[in-house]
């Protein structure tokens, strides 16, 4: 009888020739379980997913809930679905006033391809600017506007008339014209190994959209419901963008994605011609609930708040030789190395030493600490005396 490494190898499609293999049979709260009862502590939420931890008993009496009502009825928009309806109103509460129209998705992909339709429509225009090293998704249209090259090119032809800019370049800011029809950027980037805007970059990209009748759009699909500390990462610098995008902890655990806006922008997509984006799963009940019940514990259990002090004692514990610097602020951290080499090491054996490290897409000498943000002191405690142990195991084993 084949083992499941076996089957995963042979039925599953892969996108990596050295996928992890680590079989995961429970999870709970910051740990991972294996088969054998091997225990691991998640240091990345699976990518920014997991905020309120895994299994939270409220987020599963939620789904469970629900799941006694109904599930999929219809396609989306059609029928008023009471979990759509009280989540939406959930984040209309706790984001900007003109950011009160919501349509949700299945994923962060889908956010972006519905955004990029969106503004298109509503200015009549077809120029989309981007920024060098930014992620928005792997689907066409996404990745048409994301800012690496070696992601791009083996699969042009891609969207046309889009661009990409420097971020954090003010003299770039000149291809924001009467020409663009939105601009759409992480407000904190994040495959780029956690870069922050300078310089209120951010308040000037608004300004040139608004003298130009673009509309702008923050990717918060990574950084958004408190992982840099802030709800959203776009609090910190006091701007508000026409469209929104979320998804990763949106659904709190599970598959969910949205772009919201104003009323009167999303109205663009109802006529000329009617039914301007559809999907069928988006907005599942199931999800909404689930990323409802999520969004209650941040709220409740104080998890934005706590998330500054969590952060200053990874970073006062996370001291090393090897260590050159530690990026970022809340619960989205770039732990600098040396070199790709290091990073390769201490992600590859992290699994040895009872932890789940990451890699930046762009980044390739840093690994990322994103767990969720329920952690306790008592275990930031114990990851980082397990981080330093694989550090020291790279220092002895990686050939210099």
């Amino acid at each position: 009888m084949l083992t499941n490494r076996q089957l995963f190898l042979r039925h599953l499609g892969q996108t990596s020739s050295a996928p992890m293999l680590l079989e995961i049979v429970r999870a709970e709260g910051v740990f991972m379980y294996g088969p054998a009862g091997e225990k691991y502590i998640d240091l990345i939420s699976g990518v920014s997913v997991s905020n309120t931890g895994h299994s939270h008993k409220k987020v599963i009496e939620a789904v469970k809930t629900q799941v006694d009502s109904y599930m999929h009825l219809m396609v989306y928009g059609e029928i008023i679905q009471s979990p759509q309806v009280k989540y939406a109103e959930a984040l209309a509460a706790i984001l900007p006033n003109g950011l009160n129209s919501c349509y949700f998705v299945n994923s962060g992909s889908e956010a972006v391809e519905g955004a990029l339709k969106l503004a298109k429509r509503f200015t009549g225009r077809s120029r989309i600017i981007s920024f060098k090293n930014s992620y928005h998704g792997s689907t066409h249209g996404a990745l048409s506007i994301q800012g690496s090259e070696l992601y791009r090119n083996a699969f042009r032809p891609l969207l046309p008339d889009t661009f990409q800019i420097g971020f954090n370049d003010e003299s770039s800011l000149s291809a924001i014209d009467s020409h663009t029809a939105c601009v759409i950027i992480e407000p904190v980037q994040g495959e780029a190994g956690v870069i922050y805007p300078e310089n209120d970059f951010l308040k000037k990209i608004r300004t040139r959209c608004s003298e130009n009748g673009a509309l702008l759009i923050f990717d918060e699909i990574q950084t958004g419901f408190g992982r840099t500390g802030f709800m959203f990462a776009m609090e910190q610098f006091g701007v508000v963008p026409d469209i929104i995008l979320l998804a990763k902890a949106l659904g709190g655990g599970m598959p969910l994605g949205a772009f919201i806006s104003s009323a009167e922008i999303m109205s663009a997509l109802v006529s000329n011609p009617q039914l301007g984006h559809i999907t069928t799963f988006g907005g599942h009940p199931v999800c909404c609930a689930a990323g409802l019940a999520s969004l209650n514990v941040i709220i409740e259990e104080n998890l934005v708040g706590s998330c500054h002090e969590k952060s200053t004692l990874f970073k006062k514990l996370l001291i090393h030789p090897l260590i050159k610097e530690v990026r970022g602020e809340g619960l989205l951290l770039a732990v600098q190395l040396p070199d790709n080499e290091y990073v390769q090491f201490v992600i590859s054996h992290a699994p040895d030493f009872g932890l789940i490290l990451d890699y930046f897409l762009f980044c390739n000498d840093a690994f990322r600490i994103a767990p969720p943000l329920i952690i306790s002191e008592e275990e930031i405690i114990l990851a980082c005396s397990k981080l330093g142990k694989l550090l020291d195991s790279a220092m002895e084993n990686v050939k210099r």
